[in-house]
Protein backbone atom coordinates (compact mmCIF):
# COMPACT_ATOMS: atom_id res chain seq x y z
CA UNK A 1 0.00 0.00 0.00
CA UNK A 2 1.20 3.47 -0.89
CA UNK A 3 1.04 6.10 1.77
CA UNK A 4 -1.08 9.21 1.32
CA UNK A 5 1.97 11.37 0.68
CA UNK A 6 3.29 9.00 -1.98
CA UNK A 7 -0.05 9.10 -3.77
CA UNK A 8 -0.08 12.89 -3.80
CA UNK A 9 3.44 13.31 -5.21
CA UNK A 10 3.61 12.76 -8.98
CA UNK A 11 6.13 10.29 -10.34
CA UNK A 12 7.91 13.17 -12.11
CA UNK A 13 8.96 14.55 -8.72
CA UNK A 14 10.81 11.31 -8.00
CA UNK A 15 12.62 11.42 -11.35
CA UNK A 16 13.86 15.02 -11.37
CA UNK A 17 16.52 15.46 -8.66
CA UNK A 18 15.31 17.62 -5.79
CA UNK A 19 11.61 17.77 -6.64
CA UNK A 20 10.69 14.93 -4.31
CA UNK A 21 12.77 16.43 -1.52
CA UNK A 22 11.04 19.78 -1.97
CA UNK A 23 7.70 18.06 -1.51
CA UNK A 24 9.00 16.05 1.45
CA UNK A 25 10.03 19.19 3.30
CA UNK A 26 13.79 19.13 2.68
CA UNK A 27 13.81 22.56 1.06
CA UNK A 28 17.54 23.35 1.11
CA UNK A 29 18.71 19.92 -0.06
CA UNK A 30 16.00 19.62 -2.69
CA UNK A 31 16.71 23.10 -4.07
CA UNK A 32 20.43 22.30 -4.33
CA UNK A 33 19.80 19.08 -6.25
CA UNK A 34 17.31 20.80 -8.54
CA UNK A 35 19.57 23.77 -9.30
CA UNK A 36 22.56 21.48 -9.87
CA UNK A 37 20.61 19.31 -12.29
CA UNK A 38 19.33 22.37 -14.18
CA UNK A 39 22.85 23.86 -14.36
CA UNK A 40 24.35 20.67 -15.78
CA UNK A 41 21.48 20.32 -18.24
CA UNK A 42 21.87 23.92 -19.46
CA UNK A 43 25.63 23.50 -19.89
CA UNK A 44 25.09 20.29 -21.83
CA UNK A 45 22.56 22.06 -24.06
CA UNK A 46 24.84 25.06 -24.66
CA UNK A 47 27.95 22.95 -25.33
CA UNK A 48 26.25 19.98 -26.95
CA UNK A 49 28.49 20.23 -30.02
CA UNK A 50 31.65 19.97 -27.93
CA UNK A 51 30.12 17.15 -25.91
CA UNK A 52 29.31 15.14 -29.05
CA UNK A 53 32.80 15.71 -30.48
CA UNK A 54 34.39 14.71 -27.16
CA UNK A 55 32.43 11.46 -26.93
CA UNK A 56 33.07 10.68 -30.60
CA UNK A 57 36.80 11.33 -30.24
CA UNK A 58 36.89 9.14 -27.12
CA UNK A 59 35.28 6.24 -28.99
CA UNK A 60 37.65 6.80 -31.92
CA UNK A 61 40.65 6.86 -29.57
CA UNK A 62 39.61 3.57 -27.94
CA UNK A 63 39.25 1.96 -31.36
CA UNK A 64 42.60 3.38 -32.46
CA UNK A 65 44.31 1.98 -29.37
CA UNK A 66 43.13 -1.49 -30.39
CA UNK A 67 44.08 -1.06 -34.06
CA UNK A 68 47.27 1.02 -33.92
CA UNK A 69 48.61 2.08 -30.48
CA UNK A 70 51.61 3.83 -32.06
CA UNK A 71 49.39 6.23 -34.03
CA UNK A 72 47.39 7.00 -30.88
CA UNK A 73 50.53 7.90 -28.91
CA UNK A 74 51.59 10.30 -31.66
CA UNK A 75 48.24 12.12 -31.62
CA UNK A 76 47.30 12.02 -27.94
CA UNK A 77 47.53 15.33 -26.08
CA UNK A 78 46.54 16.33 -22.53
CA UNK A 79 43.96 18.68 -24.05
CA UNK A 80 42.10 15.69 -25.51
CA UNK A 81 42.08 14.02 -22.10
CA UNK A 82 40.65 17.19 -20.53
CA UNK A 83 37.67 17.17 -22.91
CA UNK A 84 37.08 13.45 -22.31
CA UNK A 85 37.06 13.95 -18.54
CA UNK A 86 34.67 16.91 -18.90
CA UNK A 87 32.29 14.89 -21.09
CA UNK A 88 32.25 11.98 -18.65
CA UNK A 89 31.81 14.32 -15.69
CA UNK A 90 28.88 16.17 -17.24
CA UNK A 91 27.13 12.81 -17.71
CA UNK A 92 28.13 11.12 -14.46
CA UNK A 93 27.34 13.85 -11.92
CA UNK A 94 23.64 14.34 -12.86
CA UNK A 95 23.13 10.57 -12.69
CA UNK A 96 24.71 10.41 -9.25
CA UNK A 97 22.66 13.42 -8.13
CA UNK A 98 19.51 11.69 -9.35
CA UNK A 99 20.30 8.44 -7.53
CA UNK A 100 21.23 10.20 -4.31
CA UNK A 101 18.22 12.52 -4.41
CA UNK A 102 15.86 9.56 -4.85
CA UNK A 103 17.43 7.81 -1.87
CA UNK A 104 17.28 10.99 0.19
CA UNK A 105 13.65 11.52 -0.83
CA UNK A 106 12.64 8.01 0.27
CA UNK A 107 14.46 8.45 3.56
CA UNK A 108 12.89 11.88 4.17
CA UNK A 109 9.45 10.51 3.30
CA UNK A 110 9.91 7.63 5.72
CA UNK A 111 10.92 10.03 8.50
CA UNK A 112 7.97 12.29 7.70
CA UNK A 113 5.56 9.36 7.96
CA UNK A 114 6.92 8.42 11.38
CA UNK A 115 9.28 5.69 10.23
CA UNK A 116 12.47 4.89 12.08
CA UNK A 117 15.82 4.55 10.42
CA UNK A 118 17.25 2.53 13.32
CA UNK A 119 20.27 3.32 15.41
CA UNK A 120 22.59 5.76 13.68
CA UNK A 121 26.33 5.17 13.43
CA UNK A 122 28.97 7.66 14.52
CA UNK A 123 29.47 8.87 10.95
CA UNK A 124 25.72 9.26 10.37
CA UNK A 125 25.40 11.26 13.56
CA UNK A 126 28.33 13.41 12.47
CA UNK A 127 26.81 13.98 9.02
CA UNK A 128 23.48 14.96 10.55
CA UNK A 129 25.23 17.38 12.90
CA UNK A 130 27.27 18.79 10.01
CA UNK A 131 24.11 19.50 7.99
CA UNK A 132 22.64 21.51 10.85
CA UNK A 133 25.45 24.06 10.59
CA UNK A 134 24.67 26.29 7.58
CA UNK A 135 28.11 27.91 7.23
CA UNK A 136 30.17 24.74 6.50
CA UNK A 137 27.32 23.42 4.35
CA UNK A 138 27.45 26.54 2.18
CA UNK A 139 31.25 26.25 2.07
CA UNK A 140 30.88 22.64 0.90
CA UNK A 141 28.55 23.74 -1.89
CA UNK A 142 31.07 26.37 -2.98
CA UNK A 143 33.84 23.74 -3.06
CA UNK A 144 31.59 21.44 -5.09
CA UNK A 145 31.03 24.27 -7.57
CA UNK A 146 34.77 24.99 -7.75
CA UNK A 147 35.67 21.37 -8.42
CA UNK A 148 32.87 21.10 -11.00
CA UNK A 149 34.27 24.19 -12.71
CA UNK A 150 37.72 22.59 -12.70
CA UNK A 151 36.43 19.40 -14.35
CA UNK A 152 34.24 21.28 -16.83
CA UNK A 153 36.78 23.99 -17.68
CA UNK A 154 37.10 22.88 -21.36
CA UNK A 155 33.34 23.36 -21.79
CA UNK A 156 33.08 26.55 -19.74
CA UNK A 157 36.10 28.41 -21.10
CA UNK A 158 35.25 30.52 -24.18
CA UNK A 159 38.87 30.47 -25.38
CA UNK A 160 41.90 28.28 -25.06
CA UNK A 161 44.05 29.51 -22.14
CA UNK A 162 47.12 29.55 -24.41
CA UNK A 163 45.69 31.60 -27.29
CA UNK A 164 47.55 34.86 -27.92
CA UNK A 165 45.00 36.57 -30.11
CA UNK A 166 46.26 39.69 -31.92
CA UNK A 167 47.70 41.11 -28.71
CA UNK A 168 48.09 44.56 -30.30
CA UNK A 169 44.31 44.77 -29.99
CA UNK A 170 43.47 42.38 -27.15
CA UNK A 171 46.30 43.07 -24.66
CA UNK A 172 45.37 44.62 -21.30
CA UNK A 173 41.66 44.81 -21.97
CA UNK A 174 39.44 45.53 -19.00
CA UNK A 175 36.73 43.11 -17.82
CA UNK A 176 33.56 42.92 -19.94
CA UNK A 177 35.32 44.38 -22.98
CA UNK A 178 33.78 43.51 -26.35
CA UNK A 179 36.12 43.48 -29.36
CA UNK A 180 35.23 43.18 -33.03
CA UNK A 181 36.86 40.47 -35.11
CA UNK A 182 36.90 39.84 -38.85
CA UNK A 183 36.17 36.23 -39.82
CA UNK A 184 38.75 34.85 -42.24
CA UNK A 185 37.55 32.74 -45.14
CA UNK A 186 40.38 30.26 -44.78
CA UNK A 187 39.64 27.50 -42.31
CA UNK A 188 41.96 26.67 -39.46
CA UNK A 189 44.77 24.35 -40.42
CA UNK A 190 45.45 21.28 -38.33
CA UNK A 191 48.79 21.30 -36.54
CA UNK A 192 49.13 17.54 -37.15
CA UNK A 193 49.21 16.44 -40.82
CA UNK A 194 46.57 13.97 -41.90
CA UNK A 195 47.62 10.42 -42.73
CA UNK A 196 47.57 9.06 -46.26
CA UNK A 197 46.07 5.67 -46.89
CA UNK A 198 42.72 3.93 -46.92
CA UNK A 199 43.37 1.40 -44.18
CA UNK A 200 41.35 1.39 -40.95
CA UNK A 201 44.19 2.82 -38.84
CA UNK A 202 44.62 5.83 -41.15
CA UNK A 203 40.89 6.57 -41.17
CA UNK A 204 40.67 6.42 -37.38
CA UNK A 205 43.82 8.55 -37.04
CA UNK A 206 42.50 11.25 -39.40
CA UNK A 207 39.14 11.28 -37.63
CA UNK A 208 40.84 11.76 -34.26
CA UNK A 209 43.10 14.52 -35.65
CA UNK A 210 40.10 16.42 -37.03
CA UNK A 211 38.13 16.06 -33.78
CA UNK A 212 41.14 17.20 -31.77
CA UNK A 213 41.41 20.31 -33.93
CA UNK A 214 37.69 21.04 -33.49
CA UNK A 215 37.97 20.70 -29.73
CA UNK A 216 41.05 22.91 -29.59
CA UNK A 217 39.28 25.66 -31.55
CA UNK A 218 36.00 25.22 -29.59
CA UNK A 219 34.38 23.94 -32.82
CA UNK A 220 35.09 27.21 -34.64
CA UNK A 221 36.36 26.31 -38.08
CA UNK A 222 37.26 29.86 -39.10
CA UNK A 223 40.08 31.95 -37.67
CA UNK A 224 39.44 35.44 -36.32
CA UNK A 225 41.39 38.67 -36.74
CA UNK A 226 40.68 41.12 -33.90
CA UNK A 227 40.64 44.77 -34.97
CA UNK A 228 40.11 48.15 -33.38
CA UNK A 229 38.34 49.45 -36.48
CA UNK A 230 38.08 48.75 -40.19
CA UNK A 231 36.85 50.30 -43.43
CA UNK A 232 36.15 48.96 -46.90
CA UNK A 233 37.71 50.55 -49.97
CA UNK A 234 36.72 48.67 -53.12
CA UNK A 235 38.01 45.11 -52.91
CA UNK A 236 40.29 45.85 -49.96
CA UNK A 237 39.55 46.03 -46.26
CA UNK A 238 41.74 48.38 -44.24
CA UNK A 239 41.88 47.65 -40.54
CA UNK A 240 43.69 49.11 -37.57
CA UNK A 241 45.41 47.13 -34.81
CA UNK A 242 46.82 49.44 -32.20
CA UNK A 243 49.02 52.00 -33.96
CA UNK A 244 49.37 49.86 -37.09
CA UNK A 245 47.07 50.05 -40.09
CA UNK A 246 47.01 47.12 -42.47
CA UNK A 247 44.89 45.84 -45.33
CA UNK A 248 43.59 42.53 -46.56
CA UNK A 249 41.71 41.55 -49.74
CA UNK A 250 38.01 41.23 -49.11
CA UNK A 251 38.13 37.84 -50.81
CA UNK A 252 40.21 36.57 -47.87
CA UNK A 253 37.34 37.28 -45.50
CA UNK A 254 34.10 35.44 -44.95
CA UNK A 255 31.24 37.56 -46.31
CA UNK A 256 27.76 38.07 -44.96
CA UNK A 257 25.28 35.98 -46.91
CA UNK A 258 25.92 34.15 -50.15
CA UNK A 259 26.17 37.22 -52.36
CA UNK A 260 27.04 39.88 -49.80
CA UNK A 261 29.93 42.33 -50.11
CA UNK A 262 30.24 43.09 -46.40
CA UNK A 263 32.73 41.09 -44.36
CA UNK A 264 31.34 38.97 -41.58
CA UNK A 265 32.12 40.59 -38.23
CA UNK A 266 31.69 38.93 -34.84
CA UNK A 267 32.16 40.32 -31.35
CA UNK A 268 33.89 38.49 -28.55
CA UNK A 269 33.46 39.40 -24.88
CA UNK A 270 36.35 39.02 -22.45
CA UNK A 271 34.50 38.52 -19.19
CA UNK A 272 37.44 39.09 -16.82
CA UNK A 273 39.65 41.02 -19.21
CA UNK A 274 42.94 39.99 -20.82
CA UNK A 275 46.62 39.92 -19.87
CA UNK A 276 49.67 41.40 -21.59
CA UNK A 277 49.59 38.72 -24.29
CA UNK A 278 45.89 39.08 -25.07
CA UNK A 279 44.97 35.82 -23.33
CA UNK A 280 41.53 35.59 -21.77
CA UNK A 281 41.80 35.83 -17.96
CA UNK A 282 38.48 34.03 -17.43
CA UNK A 283 39.66 31.00 -19.40
CA UNK A 284 43.03 30.99 -17.64
CA UNK A 285 41.44 31.20 -14.18
CA UNK A 286 39.14 28.29 -15.05
CA UNK A 287 42.02 26.16 -16.29
CA UNK A 288 44.18 27.28 -13.38
CA UNK A 289 41.60 25.88 -10.96
CA UNK A 290 42.37 22.39 -12.28
CA UNK A 291 46.02 22.72 -11.30
CA UNK A 292 45.53 24.33 -7.89
CA UNK A 293 42.59 22.18 -6.75
CA UNK A 294 44.02 18.91 -8.05
CA UNK A 295 47.41 19.56 -6.44
CA UNK A 296 45.72 20.33 -3.12
CA UNK A 297 43.61 17.15 -3.24
CA UNK A 298 46.41 14.83 -4.39
CA UNK A 299 48.96 16.17 -1.92
CA UNK A 300 46.58 15.79 1.03
CA UNK A 301 45.52 12.32 -0.12
CA UNK A 302 49.13 11.10 -0.38
CA UNK A 303 50.35 12.79 2.81
CA UNK A 304 47.35 11.63 4.86
CA UNK A 305 47.74 8.06 3.61
CA UNK A 306 51.46 8.03 4.34
CA UNK A 307 51.02 9.69 7.74
CA UNK A 308 48.24 7.27 8.71
CA UNK A 309 50.29 4.20 7.79
CA UNK A 310 53.37 5.42 9.69
CA UNK A 311 51.36 6.65 12.68
CA UNK A 312 49.40 3.39 13.03
CA UNK A 313 52.54 1.27 12.66
CA UNK A 314 54.45 3.36 15.17
CA UNK A 315 51.70 3.46 17.78
CA UNK A 316 50.58 -0.17 17.48
CA UNK A 317 53.92 -2.00 17.38
CA UNK A 318 55.87 0.38 19.64
CA UNK A 319 59.41 -0.49 20.69
CA UNK A 320 62.19 0.06 18.18
CA UNK A 321 59.67 0.61 15.36
CA UNK A 322 58.18 3.53 17.29
CA UNK A 323 61.61 4.95 18.16
CA UNK A 324 62.91 4.89 14.58
CA UNK A 325 59.77 6.34 13.02
CA UNK A 326 59.30 9.07 15.59
CA UNK A 327 62.94 10.14 15.38
CA UNK A 328 62.52 10.40 11.61
CA UNK A 329 59.43 12.52 12.18
CA UNK A 330 61.33 14.74 14.62
CA UNK A 331 64.14 15.32 12.10
CA UNK A 332 61.76 16.17 9.24
CA UNK A 333 59.63 18.47 11.40
CA UNK A 334 62.75 20.33 12.57
CA UNK A 335 63.94 20.80 8.98
CA UNK A 336 62.32 23.86 7.29
CA UNK A 337 59.79 22.47 4.81
CA UNK A 338 60.00 25.40 2.40
CA UNK A 339 63.79 25.20 2.35
CA UNK A 340 63.62 21.47 1.59
CA UNK A 341 61.12 22.12 -1.22
CA UNK A 342 63.39 24.76 -2.74
CA UNK A 343 66.38 22.38 -2.61
CA UNK A 344 64.46 19.58 -4.34
CA UNK A 345 63.10 21.88 -7.05
CA UNK A 346 66.50 23.47 -7.65
CA UNK A 347 68.13 20.02 -7.91
CA UNK A 348 65.63 18.11 -10.01
CA UNK A 349 63.78 20.91 -11.82
CA UNK A 350 60.18 22.00 -11.42
CA UNK A 351 57.21 20.11 -12.79
CA UNK A 352 53.67 19.44 -11.60
CA UNK A 353 54.50 15.86 -10.63
CA UNK A 354 57.60 16.90 -8.68
CA UNK A 355 55.60 19.57 -6.83
CA UNK A 356 52.96 17.00 -5.82
CA UNK A 357 55.59 14.51 -4.63
CA UNK A 358 57.60 17.17 -2.79
CA UNK A 359 54.62 18.68 -0.98
CA UNK A 360 53.30 15.20 -0.13
CA UNK A 361 56.52 13.97 1.46
CA UNK A 362 56.99 17.17 3.48
CA UNK A 363 53.49 17.28 4.98
CA UNK A 364 52.77 13.86 6.50
CA UNK A 365 54.58 14.27 9.82
CA UNK A 366 51.76 16.05 11.63
CA UNK A 367 49.24 13.43 10.54
CA UNK A 368 51.57 10.66 11.72
CA UNK A 369 51.81 12.19 15.19
CA UNK A 370 48.02 12.63 15.43
CA UNK A 371 47.34 9.03 14.37
CA UNK A 372 50.02 7.66 16.69
CA UNK A 373 48.47 9.44 19.66
CA UNK A 374 45.04 8.03 18.79
CA UNK A 375 46.39 4.50 18.37
CA UNK A 376 48.28 4.62 21.69
CA UNK A 377 44.96 5.41 23.35
CA UNK A 378 42.87 2.92 21.37
CA UNK A 379 45.11 -0.14 21.62
CA UNK A 380 44.55 -0.31 25.39
CA UNK A 381 40.77 -0.35 24.98
CA UNK A 382 38.75 -3.50 25.74
CA UNK A 383 37.69 -4.18 22.15
CA UNK A 384 41.32 -4.28 20.97
CA UNK A 385 42.29 -6.60 23.82
CA UNK A 386 39.31 -8.79 22.95
CA UNK A 387 40.39 -8.92 19.30
CA UNK A 388 43.90 -9.97 20.33
CA UNK A 389 42.54 -12.67 22.64
CA UNK A 390 40.50 -14.07 19.74
CA UNK A 391 43.71 -14.52 17.77
CA UNK A 392 43.02 -11.94 15.06
CA UNK A 393 46.00 -10.94 12.94
CA UNK A 394 47.71 -7.60 13.38
CA UNK A 395 46.63 -6.44 9.92
CA UNK A 396 42.98 -7.19 10.67
CA UNK A 397 43.14 -5.42 14.02
CA UNK A 398 44.80 -2.38 12.41
CA UNK A 399 42.53 -2.00 9.37
CA UNK A 400 39.31 -3.26 10.93
CA UNK A 401 39.42 -1.69 14.38
CA UNK A 402 42.20 0.88 14.80
CA UNK A 403 42.17 2.86 11.55
CA UNK A 404 38.37 3.49 11.41
CA UNK A 405 38.38 4.73 15.02
CA UNK A 406 41.42 6.96 14.46
CA UNK A 407 40.14 8.73 11.33
CA UNK A 408 38.17 11.51 13.04
CA UNK A 409 41.14 13.84 13.74
CA UNK A 410 42.73 12.81 10.44
CA UNK A 411 39.71 14.01 8.45
CA UNK A 412 39.71 17.30 10.30
CA UNK A 413 43.44 17.75 9.69
CA UNK A 414 43.04 16.86 6.00
CA UNK A 415 40.27 19.39 5.35
CA UNK A 416 42.26 22.11 7.09
CA UNK A 417 45.48 21.20 5.25
CA UNK A 418 44.05 21.41 1.73
CA UNK A 419 43.80 25.18 2.04
CA UNK A 420 47.41 25.51 3.20
CA UNK A 421 48.62 23.28 0.35
CA UNK A 422 46.83 25.46 -2.21
CA UNK A 423 48.47 28.52 -0.66
CA UNK A 424 51.90 26.83 -0.76
CA UNK A 425 51.50 25.87 -4.43
CA UNK A 426 50.32 29.39 -5.27
CA UNK A 427 53.32 30.84 -3.45
CA UNK A 428 55.77 28.57 -5.32
CA UNK A 429 54.15 29.46 -8.65
CA UNK A 430 54.23 33.14 -7.72
CA UNK A 431 57.99 32.84 -7.12
CA UNK A 432 58.44 31.06 -10.46
CA UNK A 433 59.29 27.73 -8.79
CA UNK A 434 55.94 25.99 -9.25
CA UNK A 435 53.85 25.40 -12.35
CA UNK A 436 55.66 26.95 -15.28
CA UNK A 437 54.02 29.24 -17.87
CA UNK A 438 52.22 29.05 -20.20
CA UNK A 439 50.39 26.39 -18.15
CA UNK A 440 48.03 28.48 -16.02
CA UNK A 441 47.75 28.19 -12.26
CA UNK A 442 46.35 30.74 -9.87
CA UNK A 443 49.82 31.50 -8.51
CA UNK A 444 51.60 32.19 -11.78
CA UNK A 445 48.64 34.25 -13.08
CA UNK A 446 49.05 36.51 -10.05
CA UNK A 447 52.78 36.64 -10.75
CA UNK A 448 52.15 37.73 -14.34
CA UNK A 449 50.09 40.69 -13.16
CA UNK A 450 52.18 41.88 -10.22
CA UNK A 451 54.20 44.40 -12.26
CA UNK A 452 51.07 46.13 -13.51
CA UNK A 453 48.85 45.74 -10.47
CA UNK A 454 47.88 49.41 -10.23
CA UNK A 455 47.05 49.97 -13.89
CA UNK A 456 45.77 46.49 -14.78
CA UNK A 457 44.37 45.21 -11.51
CA UNK A 458 42.17 42.48 -12.98
CA UNK A 459 45.06 40.18 -13.94
CA UNK A 460 45.99 39.40 -10.33
CA UNK A 461 42.71 40.20 -8.60
CA UNK A 462 40.49 37.42 -9.93
CA UNK A 463 42.89 34.48 -9.29
CA UNK A 464 43.58 36.03 -5.87
CA UNK A 465 39.85 36.04 -5.11
CA UNK A 466 39.67 32.40 -6.25
CA UNK A 467 42.49 31.42 -3.87
CA UNK A 468 40.90 33.36 -1.00
CA UNK A 469 37.50 31.76 -1.58
CA UNK A 470 38.91 28.24 -1.80
CA UNK A 471 41.09 28.48 1.29
CA UNK A 472 38.36 30.09 3.41
CA UNK A 473 35.80 27.45 2.34
CA UNK A 474 38.13 24.56 3.15
CA UNK A 475 38.89 26.06 6.56
CA UNK A 476 35.17 26.48 7.26
CA UNK A 477 34.57 22.87 6.23
CA UNK A 478 37.36 21.74 8.55
CA UNK A 479 35.82 23.65 11.46
CA UNK A 480 32.40 22.18 10.65
CA UNK A 481 33.75 18.62 10.47
CA UNK A 482 35.56 19.09 13.79
CA UNK A 483 32.38 20.31 15.48
CA UNK A 484 30.25 17.59 13.88
CA UNK A 485 32.53 14.75 14.97
CA UNK A 486 32.93 16.10 18.51
CA UNK A 487 30.13 14.68 20.71
CA UNK A 488 30.38 17.70 23.04
CA UNK A 489 29.38 20.05 20.18
CA UNK A 490 26.20 18.19 19.20
CA UNK A 491 22.78 19.29 20.28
Amino acid sequence: MKTLNEQKIPALYRIIPGMGLLQAGKRGTGLFYLLSFVAFFLLLALRFDLFVISIRSLVTALALILVSPDNFRQIFTPELLEFWIAAIYILLVPVLLMIYSVRSYKKALAEKNGGSSGELSLWQLGLRSFRKNPIPVIASLVIFILYSVAFLAPFLAPFSPFDQQDFLVTAYRQPLTRIEALVLAQKRQSMIPLRTGDDQASKLTNSLIEDAQRLKSRNRDYALKFVDSFRIDGATVFYRQGIRERNIPISSLKLQGDSGQQPLVVKRTFLLGTDQYGRDIFSRVLYGSRISLSIGFLVVLISVTLGTVIGVSSGYFGGWVDNIMMRLVDVLIAFPALFLILIIIATFGNSIYLIVITLSFTGWMGVARIVRAQVLSLKEQEFILAAKSLGLSNLRIIFRHLVPNALTPVIVAATLRIGSIILTEAGLSFLGLGVQPPTPSWGNIINEGRDSLLNHWWISTFPGVAILTTVVCFNLIGDGVRDALDPRMRN
